[in-house]
């Protein structure tokens, strides 16, 4: 997704300028105007005499952290000052000049800015959040699944965190029905199966009267879903060498998402052996 389509990256943005704004106000605070001595030569701005030195050098080098994480808004909101005989100037990039002999820009020019910068953000952010489509949210997907996948994720392995989230899923049922003795295809369907639960073969159900319409179609669903999910997301994520895309990856942990919900939801059902 591009920057200027990212509500949330927008707002971070913004943020990030408004803090170093306010460290630029803490540093100008220990500073006067410069009104009269050889303007356009000597420093915008000059330290007051009774300034603490090294306060002074501390604010400023908090000031210098925080141009450093604003520094996207300029070009992503435009918001360059035009400086005659020099051209277009990053106010945030070049805001240490107005404590410099011949200063490039003046305090104002660098508030300004900010001002500008703030307000260009803020109607960014309105038209990107007004433009954007439904999105899944991948940390709010079942601890199972994001759990597993979180890692490769971030590291943009988006096929491998689909793989590995599968296998989770699957190891969580192997370890809740204790069936390590059948594919993990088999599994499922065994799992989910219509039969009555025999001993060492537990059975999942959609909780609630088996009799009801739709705790029969729910059983009915997650036989012929969850074999189906296992053979087209898991089995192409991990015998496939090609990678997918963030879009479609997200799509395949959001149904194994879902599939795990239900999996809490389900009772299981099992039988014990009957002693010899």
């Amino acid at each position: 997704m591009k920057a200027e389509n990212n509500p949330d990256y927008l707002r971070a943005t913004a943020e990030a300028v408004a803090q170093f704004r306010q460290a630029l106000q803490e540093f100008l605070g220990l500073h006067v105007i410069n009104e009269w001595l050889a303007r356009g030569l000597a420093p915008a701005v000059l330290r007051r005499d009774d300034a603490d030195p090294h306060l002074v050098s501390q604010l400023r080098a908090k000031v210098a952290r925080a141009a450093g994480r604003a520094s996207a808004a300029t070009s992503l909101t435009n918001s360059f000052v035009r400086v005659q005989g020099v051209g277009d100037v990053d106010p945030i990039a070049a805001w240490h000049t107005i404590a410099q002999p011949k200063p490039l820009l003046e305090a104002d020019d660098v508030l300004g800015a900010c001002d500008q910068m703030l307000g260009r953000l803020e109607a960014m952010r309105l038209k990107a959040e007004a433009e954007a489509p439904p999105t899944i949210g991948a940390e709010a997907m079942h601890p199972l699944i994001w759990g597993a996948a979180r890692r490769l994720w971030g590291d943009q392995h988006y096929r491998a965190a689909v793989a590995s989230a599968s296998d989770t899923l699957v190891g969580s049922v192997k370890n809740l029905t204790r069936r390590n003795d059948v594919a993990e295809t088999a599994l499922w369907q065994e799992t989910f199966s219509a039969q009555d639960p025999t001993p060492g073969r537990p059975r999942l159900r959609w909780p609630g009267d088996p009799r009801d319409r739709d705790v029969k179609t729910m059983n009915d669903g997650l036989r012929q879903l969850a074999p189906g999910v296992h053979m087209t997301i898991r089995n192409p994520a991990t015998h496939s060498t090609d990678e997918l895309g963030e879009q479609e990856a997200l799509e395949r942990l959001a149904v194994l998402s879902l599939l795990a919900r239900w999996v809490d939801d389900c009772r299981l059902d099992e039988v014990e052996a009957l002693e010899a």
